[in-house]
């Protein structure tokens, strides 16, 4: 169950995450028809950023806090917890309310984004930013794994 709930919480986040990218490329060069698909990409990535929000604060709190973190902090790589842990818990907590202005952005400057440049460039921006954060999230999950692995592994 517990490597089933990481799963999902990084597939759902990676969704969320690529939607934003599809925002951004449908925003480069607009038009009516591409704002409405960034305004659909947009509700996905909040949808799906919301829900790995959900099923990753669920994990941590049913197991990760309980179980795995004593795990790394007495193995090996204690500093996979130490840093990268608490670092992904507090730069998380941006990621659905960044999507959440994204998407309100489109929707109250649609025409605006169409027409000129500042709206699309501050959209476009977010979306970025969106990107490069789930890309960090992305990393630093995978470096916390691998010091749960190398803790298992010698026998912590």
């Amino acid at each position: 169950m517990v490597n089933l709930l990481i799963g999902i919480h990084a597939a759902l986040g990676e969704v969320g995450v690529i939607a934003f990218l599809w925002v951004f490329v449908e925003l480069l060069n607009p038009n009516l028809k591409r704002v409405k698909r960034a305004k659909q990409a947009a509700f996905i990535g909040v949808l799906f950023l919301f829900l790995s929000w959900l099923v990753g604060g669920y994990y941590y709190v049913n197991f990760y806090g309980a179980s795995v973190k004593p795990i790394i902090k007495e193995g090996p790589m204690p500093w996979a917890h130490d840093i990268f842990m608490e670092v992904k818990e507090h730069v998380f907590l941006f990621l659905p309310f960044l999507s959440l202005m994204a998407l309100g952005l489109i929707k109250k400057y649609e025409k605006d984004i169409i027409k000129g440049w500042d709206a699309r460039k501050a959209v476009l921006l977010i979306s970025l930013l969106i990107v490069l954060i789930g890309m960090m999230m992305a990393g630093m999950g995978y470096i916390i794994s691998s010091g749960a692995r190398a803790a298992l592994e010698a026998g912590a």
